[in-house]
C-alpha cells in the first residue's frame, strides 16, 4: 500500500492526568496498489496519529522483535516550542519516512499491529496494551547487569556495539561542522544583500553607470536572498545523516539484548552445575567446597538416608529441568544469532546505499550553490561591462 503523512494539525485536549495540553496530530493516509480492475483506483484510508502513538508502535516492535535493527523516530523535541511550523514539517517527514521504512521490512510489515496502527483509529493503544509487550521488556539495570557481566560475549556483537558508537560519534561531528559552516554560509551570504545596497545609493548619484550599478545591486540581493531555501534544503538531508545517528542505537539494542541472553544462558549452567555438584556431594557423602550446609553437618550431625535420598531425589528433578531449561535457551540462542545477523546485513546494505545517495545530493547541492554564485557574479560582471 501507499503510506503518506500528508498534513499535522495543532489541537487541544486533556492528557491522562486530565491536564489540558496543546498536541500536534498527524493525518496517516494509505491506499492500496494491488491489481485494480478497471484501472479504477483504490479509496484512500485516512486517521491522525500523535507523536505518542508512534512511541507505542515503535516500542511495541522493539520489544516484539528484538532481533530486528527497528527503524527509529525523528528526534524529539528538546525545547519547549514543539508547536514551530517547520519542526512540525521536519517532524511530519520523518513520520513519513519511519512508516515507510517498517513497510518496507520483510518482517514488521506483516505484524498486525502496525497494520492496525496504519487502519484502525479507535480502540489501537487498548490493542496493543492487550499483546502484554510491556512485560516482556528488559529492564535497563538488567540490560546493564548482563553488560558488566557476562563472560563470553558473542566477539561480533562486540564488534558491532564498539561500530555502532564509532557510527553515532563520526555522524554526530559531521552534523556539527555542517551546522558550523551553514552558519558561516548564511552570514557570507546576506552580507551580500550589503552590496545591493550599496550599489544602489551609488547608482543615484551617477548617470553613465547608474543603470548598471542598479542591476548589479539587484543580482546581489537575489543572492543574498537565496541562502534560505539552500538551507531548508540542507536541512533535509542533515535529517537522513540523524536517522542513522539513531539507528546507531537500534544497533546498540540489538546487541544488548543478545548480551542478556547469553548472560541468562551462563547463569543456567552455572546453576546447573551447582545443582549436579550437590547431588554428587549427598551421593557420596563428600563435600568438595567450604560450605555453611558442611559446616552445619559438622556441627548438628549428618542427615538421616531418608532424608539425603529426598534431596537427592528433589535435586535430580531439578537438574533435569535445569538441562531441558539450558537446551532451550542454548536453541533460543542460536535461533536469536542466526535471525539478528540476518537482520544487520540487510540494515548494513541499507544504511550504505542510503549514506553513499545523502553524501551524493549534498555534493550534487553544494556544487549547484557554487555555480549558482557564479552566475551571480557572471551577472554582475555583464552588468559593470555595460557602464
Amino acid at each position: 500500500m501507499e503510506i503518506t503523512v500528508s498534513e499535522a494539525e495543532k489541537r487541544t485536549g486533556r492528557n491522562a492526568m486530565n491536564i489540558q495540553e496543546t498536541y500536534t496530530a498527524y493525518l496517516i493516509e494509505t491506499r492500496a496498489v494491488e491489481s485494480q480492475s478497471e484501472g479504477q483506483c483504490a479509496p484512500v484510508e485516512s486517521l491522525w496519529r500523535r507523536y505518542s502513538e508512534f512511541e507505542l508502535l515503535r516500542n511495541y516492535l522493539s520489544v516484539t522483535y528484538p532481533h530486528i535493527v527497528v527503524p527509529p523516530l525523528p528526534e524529539k523535541r528538546l525545547s519547549a516550542d514543539n508547536m514551530d511550523p517547520d519542526f512540525v514539517e521536519r517532524r511530519r517527514i520523518g513520520l513519513e519516512n519511519f512508516l515507510l521504512r517498517v513497510a518496507s521490512h520483510p518482517v514488521l510489515c506483516q505484524d498486525k499491529i502496525f497494520y492496525a496502527f496504519l487502519m484502525q483509529e479507535g480502540g489501537w493503544k487498548e490493542m496493543v496494551n492487550e499483546t502484554g509487550f510491556q512485560l516482556k521488556a528488559d529492564s535497563r539495570l538488567k540490560a546493564l547487569n548482563a553488560t558488566f557481566r557476562v563472560k563470553n560475549p558473542d566477539k561480533r556483537f562486540t564488534e558491532l556495539k564498539h561500530y555502532s558508537d564509532e557510527l553515532q560519534s563520526v555522524i554526530s561531528h559531521l552534523l556539527r561542522v555542517r551546522a558550523r559552516v551553514a552558519d558561516r554560509l548564511y552570514g557570507v551570504y546576506k552580507v551580500h544583500g550589503n552590496y545591493g545596497r550599496v550599489f544602489s545609493e551609488w547608482s543615484a548619484i551617477e548617470k553613465e553607470m547608474g543603470d548598471g550599478l542598479q542591476s548589479a545591486g539587484h543580482h546581489m540581493d537575489v543572492y543574498a536572498a537565496s541562502i534560505d531555501d539552500i538551507l531548508e534544503e540542507e536541512e533535509h538531508y542533515a535529517d537522513q545523516l540523524k536517522e542513522y545517528l539513531f539507528y546507531a542505537e537500534a544497533l546498540r539494542a540489538v546487541c544488548r539484548k543478545h548480551e542478556l541472553m547469553q548472560y541468562d544462558l551462563e547463569m543456567a549452567a552455572q546453576d546447573l552445575t551447582s545443582k549436579k555438584q550437590q547431588c554428587e556431594e549427598l551421593a557420596t557423602g563428600t563435600v568438595r567446597t567450604f560450605s555453611l550446609k558442611g559446616m552445619t553437618s559438622k556441627l548438628f550431625g549428618q542427615e538421616t538416608p531418608e532424608q539425603r535420598e529426598a534431596k537427592i531425589k528433589v535435586l535430580e528433578e531439578q537438574i533435569q529441568e535445569g538441562e531441558e531449561q539450558l537446551k532451550s535457551k542454548n536453541l533460543e540462542g542460536r535461533d536469536f544469532v542466526k535471525s539478528a545477523w540476518a537482520d544487520i546485513e540487510r540494515f548494513k546494505e541499507q544504511k550504505n546505499h542510503d549514506l553513499k545517495e545523502a553524501l551524493i545530493s549534498y555534493a550534487v547541492m553544494q556544487i549547484s550553490m557554487c555555480k549558482k554564485g557564479i552566475q551571480v557574479w557572471t551577472n554582475a560582471k555583464e552588468c559593470f561591462s555595460k557602464m
